[in-house]
């Protein structure tokens, strides 16, 4: 069976609701697909006891669909979740969802002028345009250890957590020490597991902080929704200040910024060893800061243990450290290593003109202009993708400019003769752009990091910039960025022509 639609969104995470409620908004036929059963992408997938957003939650949701009711300051992940469903329920969005359905090609058809979509079981979609909502935190990297394999009790990953696991009385080895590791250890801990913490590269950690609301601040947001626009721009702002400590531009700033990380430390673990083993020795912000207020005291109160290298191998049921040490007697692993944020899934199974697939195109590394669209690919957007995050506030926001710049530029296909076609050589600009930005950065000061590609060292996941800068980058695309229209003798299509146009 194969059915033709205007928008095929891939994905129903953040991404994938935001930009399919901006469209169908403006006029749009929309269909999502999503593989998984529910919406919420990261959120839906990631349940590991105490999972939250280490972004204020105000901040951390859509401009478009305030939400007074978060309970606490740093919303966890179930009540984000919650929100994205009823962001579905809200703006219509089920009628237009599919569950459970999984894109396995995605080509374009240069004839007929738009996408051929292969879902599984064999159906067929035409769209008209491609927006790939993905994610970026949705494929768990897991580490290449020799022997990990048989080792004889359970391996979970922190996104694919079981439910049904209890973690009291277990003896557990947690791999990894970024952002998920610092919110469940804690967790783990204080639910009578004996925890040791496999430490490959120690993180900058600052306090966190956070309340919950109160009910009468909850009925204020929901009476008064321009004070969550306020608390927004507020909150906003503080960030956007921090950026350049996080970058690395201002010294005094960094060096302020790395202070307070020191100083976090110091007054969680007392002078000594477990210290010296926490403190990183990379600038800050080269990798992901962390926000946490009891990590720290729970490895110096010994409730869990710090073995300061990395997992090097399993035998026998032994987890061998780098450092030689030996882990007899551990009953279950968990990976809290992170995800495949460089080289994205998706990029396999996408073939624009020529047969090229997105894998190929970004073999050196993602690129794009405008974070959005790619050359070689008419009519796709790509969100969350090449230089779409952000390191020193909500990566939401960049998500929301993205969703208007689809918008618009869908407005104008018809002026381009149907098909928007990137212009390589704005690509090459944008990307030259990029990498003009990123230079003196933290971000490329002698770490390795999910932020870069490992084959180019380019910086390929970060925006280098403020929001503002983005926002005024994106004001500033005006359609030049896409090859003008030619008709079927290859005469220029000027607005008199293309009056007389039809789109096949």
């Amino acid at each position: 069976m194969t059915t033709r639609i205007g928008v095929a969104v891939i994905g129903a995470g953040f991404a994938g609701i935001a930009v399919a409620a901006r469209l169908r908004a403006a006029g749009h036929d929309v269909r999502i697909i999503e593989r998984a059963p529910r919406v919420g992408g990261t959120w839906r997938d990631n349940v590991y006891p105490g999972v939250a957003c280490d972004v204020p939650s105000h901040l951390y949701s859509l401009a478009d669909h305030p939400h007074p009711g978060w309970s606490t300051q740093f919303a966890p992940g179930g009540e984000i979740r919650d929100y994205l469903e009823r962001i579905v329920a809200e703006s219509g969005l089920h009628d237009v969802l599919r569950l459970g359905v999984a894109l396995e090609h995605a080509d374009w058809d240069a004839h007929a002028r738009r996408w051929r979509l292969t879902l599984a079981g064999g159906e067929t979609l035409h769209a008209d345009a491609l927006v790939l909502a993905c994610g970026r935190l949705v494929e768990p990297r897991l580490p290449d250890v020799p022997g990990i394999a048989s080792f004889p009790g359970p391996v979970l990953h922190t996104a694919r957590w079981d439910a049904g696991f209890d973690p009291a009385g277990k003896r557990i080895a947690v791999i990894g020490t970024g952002a998920s590791a610092v919110q469940l250890v804690p967790q783990l801990a204080r639910r009578g597991a004996e925890v040791t913490v496999f430490q490959r590269t120690p993180a900058w950690i600052v306090p966190r902080g956070g309340r919950d609301y109160t009910t009468a601040e909850r009925d204020r947001f929901a009476r008064h929704p321009e004070l969550i626009a306020a608390l927004r721009a507020r909150l906003l702002a503080d960030d956007e200040a921090r950026f350049a400590a996080r970058a690395g531009h201002d010294r005094a700033a960094a060096d302020a910024a790395r202070s307070e990380a020191t100083r976090h430390l110091a007054a969680q673990v007392p002078p000594g060893a477990l210290r010296a083993r926490l403190t990183p020795d990379y600038p800050f912000g080269c990798k992901r800061v962390l926000r946490s207020d009891d990590i720290y005291p729970v490895l110096a109160s010994g409730a869990a243990v710090l073995e300061p290298s990395a997992l090097a191998a399993v035998e026998e049921g032994v987890l061998v450290a780098a450092s030689g040490a030996r882990y007899a007697d551990i009953d279950a692993v968990v990976l809290a290593t992170g995800f495949h944020a460089q080289r994205q899934p998706y990029a396999e199974i996408v073939r624009g003109e020529d047969g090229m697939s997105l894998a190929d195109h970004w073999a050196t590394g993602m690129t794009s202009f405008a974070s959005t669209v790619v050359a070689g690919f008419p009519n796709l957007f790509v969100l969350n993708g090449p230089n779409a995050a952000l390191a020193h506030t909500s990566s939401l926001l960049i998500l929301e400019e993205q969703a208007g710049y689809v918008t618009r530029a869908l407005g104008r296909r018809t002026a381009h003769g149907g098909v928007l076609r990137t212009r390589p050589e704005a690509e090459r600009g944008y990307t030259a752009s990029i990498d003009r930005r990123a230079r003196g950065t933290s971000w490329l000061g002698g770490c390795d990091s999910w932020y870069r590609d490992d084959r180019s060292g380019r910086l390929t996941l970060l925006w280098p910039g403020t929001v503002a800068d983005f926002r005024a980058m994106m004001a500033a695309a005006d359609g030049s960025e896409f090859e003008p229209a030619f008709d079927s003798d290859g005469r220029p299509l000027t607005p008199e022509r293309l009056a007389h146009y039809q789109e096949v």
